[in-house]
């Protein structure tokens, strides 16, 4: 292929779910955190969930969440070269669902932290699926 980039080539190489899998995990986390960034308190008072007492605990999570949706383009961006970054997103939600089911478990949470916790499972499955698809694909086998 004259004239085209070996990571563009290899970009094709890969299942066709997992680029648009992962602009939606962007979406996904980049809304949520938005959604925390600047409409905490009326998130809150919809689920009858009492605030943490300083808005900074909310903010932070928040970021980091458009953090991780800004990772999540960027794997779609170009997943057979980005492929290592998929296991910070394991992490992350193994980190959300670990605490929300764990605390689920040993006497409950709100049930507004449940519905994402669940969508987030889905999501380390996905990730990990398509960490592995790209794995096995000639493109990265060839590196």
């Amino acid at each position: 292929m004259y004239g085209t980039s070996t990571t563009t080539r290899e970009a094709g190489m890969y299942a066709s779910w997992i680029k648009p899998f992962f602009i939606v995990a962007g979406l996904y986390d980049s809304v949520l955190g938005l959604a925390f960034l600047f409409f905490a308190g009326w998130i809150f008072q919809a689920f009858g969930v009492t605030p943490p007492n300083h808005p900074a605990y909310v903010q932070f999570p928040a970021l980091l969440l458009l953090i991780f949706g800004a990772m999540f383009f960027a794997i779609a961006s170009n997943p057979v070269k980005n492929r290592d970054l998929i296991w910070y997103g394991v992490a992350l939600k193994v980190a959300y669902c670990g605490s929300v089911f764990f605390h689920q478990l040993a006497g409950g949470v709100p049930f507004m932290w449940l519905p994402w916790a669940w969508a987030d499972l889905v999501f380390l499955v996905l990730f990990v699926l398509a960490w592995k698809s790209i794995g096995a694909s000639p493109a990265t086998q060839a590196r």
